[in-house]
């Protein structure tokens, strides 16, 4: 399925832009989603398109499709962590099993490891963009079984650098939201790059080497599974109300 971003023009707004997203399914069907678009910060939400007479905006289709991912993300998570005190942010539904908050600082330590390497990995490098991001065959199965959310994933030891403390405090959800609109920066650096050849050294497996592209699909794929995981927290039938 490919997506991509086209824009009517400016609403008004400065550095707010109106448009759609078209995703073309297996059917061959165009189905338009219209948004409006903050190049600057890279948020996102729903609009009404104001214009007929659309265009491209240039920036690469993976770039657009993970800046929707990411936001989304910002509204998973506050839909499940915002307005929780601090003992419903550190309820753990059993001995050893992490609490809300502990989900989230988990997601912060360990993009905040990710998007440090990126940044690193990209700087100076010349551009050139990609359309699309493409991992290898052992990027394609690290994803699929240790870091999307299904039936399949498996259950990795999580490293001490990246493991939450004991107790969380209530700001956990500020510094994740913080950290997204910060990715999203990165996003907007990176993208024209070629983010298929640029790589780094895993931060916590130095004989693994990640493109950036592969890293940045793990960091909204890995908060994805852990925000489910929070809200399955949340939904228990013991969590605080």
């Amino acid at each position: 399925m490919r997506s991509w971003f086209e824009k009517p023009g400016l609403t008004g707004c400065a550095g707010i832009e109106e448009g759609f997203i078209t995703q073309t399914s297996r059917d061959g069907g165009r189905h338009p989603h219209s948004i409006r678009y903050d190049w600057a910060g890279w948020s996102i939400i729903p609009c009404v398109m104001s214009a007929t007479t659309r265009m491209e905006t240039g920036a690469p289709a993976w770039s657009v499709r993970l800046a929707f991912e990411l936001s989304g993300n910002d509204q998973s998570a506050q839909a499940v962590a915002g307005g929780l005190n601090e003992e419903q942010m550190n309820w753990q539904p059993a001995a050893g099993k992490w609490s809300v908050g502990q989900c989230l600082e988990h997601l912060c330590l360990t993009n905040d490891a990710y998007m440090k390497a990126i940044g690193a990995a990209i700087e100076g490098k010349p551009d050139s963009p990609v359309e699309q991001i493409t991992p290898g065959w052992f990027s394609k199965w690290f994803i699929r079984s240790f870091i999307e959310p299904s039936p399949q994933s498996k259950k990795a030891t999580t490293w001490a650098k990246i493991r939450p403390g004991a107790r969380v405090d209530a700001g956990v959800l500020d510094r994740f939201l913080a950290g997204n609109r910060a990715c999203r920066e990165l996003v907007l650096r990176a993208r024209d790059k070629n983010v298929n050849q640029i790589r780094f050294r895993n931060p916590w497996v130095p004989v693994i080497w990640f493109t950036v592209g592969t890293a940045l699909e793990i960091i909204a794929g890995h908060e994805r599974r852990h925000l489910l995981q929070a809200e399955r927290v949340r939904d228990a039938a013991g969590f605080p109300r």
